[in-house]
C-alpha cells in the first residue's frame, strides 16, 4: 500500500492530540483492567471464612435454611446458588448485579456464616474506577468518549505505522535499541500497538456493550431485529397453575440438580402464588451449555426450556466478546488479557517518555500538517460511520469542527486588525 504523506501527517496529527489527552485515562483503563483480573484471587482467601464450613453430621432442609436467610436480612432473597460440596455454606441471594447481596447459612447448624454485599467489596470499587471513574454516569460517558478515541487511536496509529519505503525488520517489527531513547520508545509504542491491535479491538468491543449511550443503542438494536434473549428467558409471563400445596425448596433443588447443569446452578424463586421456580446456571467458560428452564411451582413440570441456540446472535456475540474482555474462557484467556493490560501500560508509558525526548520547553510539539492538505471523502466518510457507531464520538467531533472554525475566525480577525 502506497501512502499518502499529507494525509499520513494529518493522521498523525490527531492521533498525537487524541493520545495525548486519552493517555491519563487509558492508563486508568489498563492498569485496574489488570488488577481486576485477580479478582478471585484477591477475594477467595478473604471470603472463605463465609462461604466455607465444618462439614458436621447431616445438614438440615434448604427450605429451613430459607427461613433463617429470610428472617437475618431486610430483602427477601429471591434466588438460591446451589451448593456441590459439603463444606460449602448455602447461599441466598438478593438483587442483581451491582445491587446483589448474598447472605450465607451454614447448612448443618443454621447460623450466618456471614454476608456478602457487592458495593461493599474492594474489587467492586476497582470495576466501577474502570468503568466509570466512581463518578457515576458522568464517569461512564467519558470512559465511553475515550474508548471510541481508542477504537480512532488504533486505526490511524496503524496506518501512521505502516511502512511508506519498504518493509524492514528493525523499527517496524522489533523496536531499534541502538538509535537513542527516542527512537527506542517511539518503536516500543508503535510496534507493541501494531501487534495488540486487533486484540485491542476485541477487548474494546467486549467492553462497549457496559456503557450507557452505544450500550443502550445496541440493546434498542437487539429489540428491532429480535436478536436478544427470548421472551421466555427471564419468565416474567410465565404462570403457575395454581394447585395444591407449592414444592419444597428441598424437592425442587433435587429436580434442578437432576438436569446436571455444568457451572454455578442457580434457583430461582417464584415471585407469588402465580410464579414459577426458575433453574439456571452460570458458565462463561463454554457459553453453549448454559440453560433457563422454569417449572410450575406446584407440579414441578416444566413450563418451557430454553438453551443457548435460543439466544440472537447479538446476544450471543455480545456475550461472548464481553466474557473474552474478562479473560473468562480459561487460563489462556486470562493470560492474553494480563498480557495486553501490560502491554497497553507499556505502550502508553513509552509514548509518554518518546513524547517528553522529542518536546522542546514552551510548545506542545503537535505536528504539523501542510496548508493545501484537504480531507478526502473516504475519510469523511469514515468519520461519519465512526460518528453513527459511536454517538459520542461524533458529538466530540462536532466540538472540534466549532473550536477550529472559531480559531480561524479569530486569526483572520486578527489579521485583519493588524492590516487595517
Amino acid at each position: 500500500m502506497k501512502k499518502n504523506e499529507k494525509l499520513n501527517k494529518w493522521l498523525w496529527k490527531w492521533h498525537f492530540i487524541a493520545g495525548l489527552i486519552s493517555l491519563p485515562f487509558i492508563l486508568l483503563l489498563s492498569i485496574t483492567g489488570g488488577i481486576y483480573l485477580f479478582k478471585t484471587d484477591y477475594e477467595t482467601p478473604r471470603q472463605q471464612h463465609i462461604k466455607e464450613v465444618v462439614v458436621q453430621g447431616t445438614p438440615i432442609s434448604l427450605q429451613e435454611q430459607w427461613q433463617m436467610a429470610n428472617n437475618s436480612t431486610p430483602k427477601k432473597p429471591s434466588a438460591v446458588v446451589l451448593s456441590n460440596r459439603a463444606n460449602q455454606a448455602t447461599e441466598f441471594v438478593s438483587g442483581r448485579f451491582s445491587g446483589k447481596s448474598s447472605v450465607f447459612i451454614n447448612p448443618y447448624s443454621g447460623e450466618v456464616s456471614g454476608t456478602i454485599v457487592t458495593k461493599k467489596t474492594d474489587m467492586f470499587k476497582v470495576r466501577k474506577l474502570h468503568g466509570e471513574l466512581l463518578m457515576g454516569k458522568l464517569g461512564t460517558k467519558i470512559i465511553e468518549l475515550i474508548a471510541s478515541w481508542m477504537v480512532v487511536l488504533i486505526l490511524t496509529g496503524l496506518y501512521v505505522w505502516w511502512p511508506g519505503r519498504g518493509w524492514k525488520l528493525k523499527g517496524f517489527f522489533i523496536p531499534r535499541i541502538n538509535e537513542g531513547k527516542r527512537t527506542f520508545y517511539r518503536d516500543l509504542h508503535a510496534i507493541t500497538g501494531f501487534w495488540m491491535s486487533g486484540l485491542l479491538i476485541l477487548i474494546l468491543a467486549g467492553g462497549f456493550p457496559w456503557t450507557d449511550v452505544f450500550g443502550e443503542n445496541f440493546k434498542q438494536i437487539q429489540k428491532i431485529t429480535n436478536t436478544g434473549y427470548p421472551v421466555t428467558w427471564e419468565g416474567r409471563q410465565l404462570q403457575s397453575a395454581i394447585s395444591g400445596e407449592s414444592l419444597t425448596l428441598d424437592e425442587m433443588a433435587s429436580k434442578a440438580k437432576a438436569l446436571d447443569l455444568p457451572g454455578i446452578v442457580t434457583l430461582h424463586l417464584p415471585k407469588g402464588p402465580k410464579g414459577v421456580f426458575s433453574v439456571s446456571n452460570e458458565n462463561p467458560s463454554d457459553l453453549q451449555s448454559q440453560k433457563k428452564i422454569h417449572f410450575d411451582q406446584y407440579s414441578g413440570e416444566i413450563i418451557t426450556a430454553n438453551d443457548w441456540k435460543d439466544v440472537g446472535v447479538l446476544m450471543r456475540g455480545r456475550m461472548w466478546v464481553m466474557a473474552f474482555h474478562q479473560g473468562e474462557f480459561g487460563l489462556w484467556n486470562w493470560w492474553l488479557m494480563l498480557i495486553v493490560a501490560i502491554g497497553l501500560t507499556a505502550m502508553s508509558i513509552s509514548a509518554l517518555i518518546s513524547y517528553l525526548l522529542r518536546k522542546r520547553n514552551g510548545i506542545w510539539g503537535v505536528p504539523k500538517v501542510p496548508s493545501a492538505f484537504r480531507v478526502g471523502y473516504g475519510i469523511i466518510t469514515t468519520i461519519v460511520i465512526l460518528s453513527i457507531v459511536f454517538p459520542l464520538f461524533g458529538i466530540s467531533i462536532v466540538i472540534i469542527l466549532c473550536i477550529e472554525y472559531v480559531r480561524k475566525l479569530n486569526k483572520k480577525r486578527r489579521i485583519t486588525l493588524s492590516t487595517s
